[in-house]
Order: C-alpha cells, then sequence, then structure tokens
C-alpha cells in the first residue's frame, strides 16, 4: 500500500453546528500529525466535488471557525452523485487532484455517497455523523444534535416567560425529520408539560384531559412539543382550542436551529471524530464512519451503519413525561 500523501473534506447536506469545528481538526490534525497530508477542502459538497471546487487549506485556512456555525465549504443536494455517471465523474476529478482519501461530513444521505464511492470505485472514504437530528443508530449523539437542542431550551425558557403572564398554552414546533429526539431531549432539559413525537403514538384526547387537570390547578401556559413532520403547529393549535377551550399560540422554530454557535458538546465531538476519522485513512481503511457510544470513539462499516435501526429513547420520554405533569 502506497504511503497516503494528500487527503480531501466535504460537507453535504443540511448544515448542522459543529461543522466547521470538525474541518478545523481534520485539517489541522492531517497537517500536522506525523502524516503530514496535504488537505483539500471541496466547496459545496458533492455537487462542488462533481464540478471540481477544490482548494488546497491549511492552518489559516481554518482560523477563527471553532466558534462558527453552519460550514465554511458550503453545502448543496446533489441528485447527480445518485448516478453512475456522477459519481464516475467525481472519481475522475478526485484522481485529477491526486487525492488519496476523503472526508465526509454528513447525514444518512451523505453516507450513501461515500458508500458508492467505496463500494463501487474503491475510493477511501471515511465519515462523520453531522445532522442535527441524532436519527443516526449506530452513534448515541450526531455533530450538531447538542447545539439544536440548547437552542430550543433556550426559546423554550423564552417563549414560557410570555405564555405564564399570559395565561395562554403554546405549540413549539421543532426539527428532527422522522426523529423525536430533539423534542424529547428539548422538552425534559425545557419542563415541556408534552411531547408530541413519531415514536409513540399520539392520543389527543389524553393531552386535552391534561391541559384540563392543569388548569384546574391553576396553570393554562402549558409548553407543548411538536416533532415536524406529526401535523402541522396551527392543527394542533386549532384542534386543541376547540376541545379545551384554552387559547393557544404557536411558534416554528425552523432554521434557527441548525445555525448558531456550535455548544462545548459539538466541538469536542468534532474534534475526537475528526482524529479517528483522519486516522483510518493513514491506516488505509475505508468505507467506514466515526461515532460515539457511551462517551467511546467507535467507527463501523458504513453499510451496517446505515442499517442499524434507531431506538427512541422511551424510558427517558417517560421520565419527562412524568415529570412534566
Amino acid at each position: 500500500m502506497s504511503r497516503m500523501k494528500r487527503i480531501a473534506v466535504l460537507t453535504s447536506g443540511g448544515d448542522a453546528p459543529g461543522m466547521n469545528a470538525a474541518i478545523r481538526a481534520v485539517v489541522r490534525y492531517a497537517s500536522n500529525s506525523d502524516a503530514k497530508l496535504d488537505v483539500y477542502g471541496i466547496e459545496r459538497g458533492y455537487a462542488g466535488l462533481i464540478n471540481g471546487r477544490l482548494s488546497r487549506m491549511d492552518g489559516r485556512s481554518v482560523s477563527d471557525t471553532i466558534h462558527r456555525g453552519g460550514t465554511i465549504l458550503k453545502t448543496a443536494r446533489c441528485p447527480e452523485f445518485t448516478t453512475d455517471d456522477g459519481i464516475s465523474q467525481a472519481v475522475k476529478v478526485l484522481k485529477a487532484y491526486e487525492i488519496d482519501g476523503l472526508v465526509v461530513i454528513g447525514g444518512d444521505g451523505s453516507f450513501r455517497g461515500m458508500k458508492d464511492l467505496y463500494d463501487k470505485h474503491g475510493f477511501l472514504c471515511t465519515g462523520i455523523p453531522g445532522t442535527i437530528d441524532n436519527d443516526l443508530g449506530y452513534t448515541d449523539y450526531t455533530l450538531g444534535f447538542d447545539s439544536a437542542v440548547n437552542t430550543v431550551l433556550g426559546a423554550i425558557n423564552n417563549i414560557r416567560d410570555t405564555m405564564t403572564s399570559h395565561d395562554r398554552a403554546c405549540v413549539i414546533e421543532v426539527m428532527g425529520r422522522n426523529c423525536g429526539d430533539i423534542a424529547l431531549y428539548a422538552g425534559l432539559a425545557g419542563g415541556a408539560e408534552a411531547m408530541v413525537v413519531p415514536e409513540i403514538p399520539f392520543n389527543i384526547d389524553e393531552l386535552v384531559d391534561k391541559m384540563r387537570r392543569n388548569v384546574l390547578k391553576g396553570k393554562a401556559s402549558d409548553i407543548i412539543l411538536l416533532a415536524e413532520g406529526m401535523t402541522s403547529c396551527e392543527a394542533l393549535k386549532k384542534e386543541l382550542e376547540e376541545k379545551t377551550g384554552i387559547t393557544l399560540r404557536t411558534v416554528k422554530l425552523g432554521y434557527i436551529q441548525r445555525g448558531g454557535t456550535p455548544t462545548l458538546a459539538d466541538r469536542v465531538l468534532a474534534a475526537r471524530c475528526a482524529v479517528r476519522a483522519v486516522d483510518l485513512l493513514i491506516q488505509g481503511k475505508g468505507g467506514r464512519v466515526v461515532g460515539i457510544r457511551n462517551n467511546k470513539i467507535v467507527d463501523e462499516e458504513v453499510g451496517a451503519a446505515l442499517a442499524t435501526k434507531k431506538v427512541f429513547d422511551k424510558e427517558l420520554y417517560k421520565i419527562a413525561t412524568i415529570l412534566g405533569q
């Protein structure tokens, strides 16, 4: 096996806080480790790879980026990369730039792209899980999840002040795609009275009864966290108002969950994952993704990782529900 000399890094899919911290760690570790690798950044994900948007990066390229949200390399969706022609074009570009290995920072769609590069062309790739949704089953946490939950928590704190002042309830819609972890963790930490998530069957009559009981106890300012995709916050508000007679407001947090300064947890996770991802490439190990389980950094074959079912923490949900009484 020839010695690895040059690697590249890209971010793909939705942006997540901590991506810049991961890019920085990849560049600085690869450049300053014993391997002394040259590092290239690829702009706009797989679309930029296909179009040859590569540029050399060094320690200065990533200065003052660890605290920034989003991704300095930018990101984009790339339907073309799901085709054999698109993947072949990407390999041609990588070979033209004499790239020996690739670090991909993104979610499940991004990992499927790196899997195709490795399975179909034998190109060495490693992956770092970057998505606020925390919807990858092989890892306890994904990069950006902790930051997103803290953003939601801050919003809950502010919204609760106003709802309490006016004796109003509020439905807050949060992101997560098909995963209820943002609603669960933010609901537990923020003292929400209810969390509507895809993993737990939703019974609106139980929620109505709970809200009515709270009114009898002198509380009409319930906070209800709604995971996106279940229903719209406006539709849930309308039905609850009709059945309870309680005045509700709605807040759809949207993209504020994706941006902002990454938390300590996400910055540390970014560094730890980046080091493992680069080390795997140096060792000639491709087609593997990095994650964290029981606070230990792990790596798995990408196909096995993608096939691992995400397990919702029902015990934590039960705790949050009891504490929200």
